[in-house]
């Protein structure tokens, strides 16, 4: 597995449990929910950033790093009743950030499968093609 899918996948997990969280907590909890979660989408993103080489993937972590430092500041700054929706808000941007990053490592695995299986077929005929040529 590549450090791509891996910290979009933590990212989605991450703003799927604050998403959630949103409807299960008091806005006092969800307060420290917010900063914990804005914590660790920050450290996922500043991580897969650093270490990947994809320009798409770098935009797509440095943008969450942003909405992940932007419910830590929040947390601390706003009321709890104000940190509940923009916690939920920078919540649900992370995952759609995060589902455009699997979609996007999706994407560049099959681009690559699919240029290994047209080189094969190129070079040396197989299955069918070969029963029928013989």
């Amino acid at each position: 597995m590549s450090i791509r899918y891996l910290s979009s996948l933590a990212l989605a997990l991450v703003a799927g449990f604050e998403i959630a969280a949103f409807q299960a907590f008091s806005p006092a909890v969800y307060t420290w929910l917010a900063f914990g979660g804005g914590i660790a989408i920050v450290a996922i993103a500043l991580a897969s950033g650093a270490v990947d080489r994809g320009a798409a993937q770098r935009a797509l972590s440095a943008v969450a790093a942003v909405a992940g430092g932007w419910m830590i500041v929040s947390s601390l700054v706003f009321a709890s009743s104000t940190v509940v929706w923009l916690g939920f808000s920078a919540a649900a941007a992370v995952a759609v950030l995060a589902v455009v990053g699997l979609t996007l490592h999706e994407l560049r695995d099959e681009r690559a499968l699919h240029a290994v299986d047209m080189r094969t077929n190129q070079t040396s005929p197989s299955g069918r093609t070969a029963e029928l040529a013989s």
